[in-house]
């Protein structure tokens, strides 16, 4: 097993790689940002690199690694994940969402700059994250092919964009079923991290049985990192989470922990950490950071 520090120690390190490689794609100089205006490119910035552990992008290293794939490749990949993030929380903050004033203790983009200049950066967000994919020469072409097409799937109608619609639609309903409650935070949330830890593997050319095993283990970490985050909601203070707390509960939005209380979530916490820990048990120790990473996910405190 690894030491926690050696995981905390590699999780600060990638979120510093990642950060430097999203400074430089937003560079004017950079083929896709030449004549960008610069109050679109503030916001832009203002959106991507406020900070955050990158635990996206962290998967996608660390699924490479293990398969073998080319690290430079993996970075790329990596920043354009949190360009997807980031785009998806811009918008996620605006009044016609879920109406956040805080992201990561600093005034949302649409607070910083106005409603349409947020709108328009996330979008930019998001179609950057497409070239950087494109053009990163590190990757293999038939790879950037097929991440192309799974990342547009997992953060579209039927990933990320669906389940954020379903979030929606779920506040003027009296109740969902647990299933329909996984069902939608599954695609809300569970969708990019599922993509972040198929894209190691997709990067190396792994075989179809590694490549799916890897997905679950997102698609369970997935599952525990949104409900670690409606855990949080109810219980810790905006101190904590750099953001409004108990929103989630006052505006009606359906969770796991809203219907079967906090122990039910914290047992199902504590099985979903070892359902990922099982699953990866055919790696080895090569595995053990991405173990250390589920019981990070679940057991975090902000």
């Amino acid at each position: 097993m690894v030491a926690n520090g050696d995981f905390t120690e590699r999780l600060g390190a990638t979120a510093k790689a990642v950060e430097a490689r999203l400074v430089a794609a937003l560079e004017p100089t950079e083929a896709l940002m030449t004549g960008s205006p610069e109050r679109l490119v503030a916001a832009m910035r203002h959106g991507l690199l406020n900070g955050g552990k990158r635990l996206r992008p962290f998967l996608v290293t660390e699924t490479a690694r293990l398969c073998g794939a080319p690290a430079d490749a993996a970075l790329d990949v990596a920043a354009a994940l949190e360009c997807v993030h980031s785009y998806s929380l811009v918008h996620d903050d605006l009044p016609a969402m879920d109406d956040d004033d805080l992201r990561r203790g600093q005034p949302t983009v649409h607070i910083a700059f106005d409603e349409a200049t947020a709108i328009l950066a996330g979008d930019a967000l998001l179609t950057l994250a497409f070239g950087l994919v494109a053009q990163s020469h590190s990757a293999d072409p038939t790879a950037r092919l097929h991440l192309i097409h799974a990342l547009s799937r997992e953060a579209g109608a039927a990933g990320m964009v669906g389940g954020q619609a379903l979030d929606l639609d779920a506040e003027d309903t009296e109740t969902l079923s647990q299933d329909e409650i996984s069902r939608m935070q599954s695609m809300k949330t569970g969708a990019l991290i599922a993509f972040a830890c198929e894209a190691g593997p997709l990067l190396a050319g792994a075989p179809i049985e590694q490549r799916e095993r890897l997905r679950r283990f997102g698609e369970v970490v997935g599952l525990a990192f949104q409900l670690a985050d409606d855990l949080l909601d109810e219980t810790a203070d905006a101190a904590q989470l750099g953001k409004a707390a108990g929103k989630d509960r006052a505006r009606g939005k359906k969770t796991l922990p809203a219907l079967h209380g906090h122990d039910w979530t914290r047992q199902r916490l504590a099985e979903l950490v070892a359902e990922a820990s099982a699953l990866l048990q055919p790696e080895g120790e090569k595995a053990a950071v991405l173990i250390e990473a589920a019981r990070f996910i679940a057991e975090r405190t902000k």
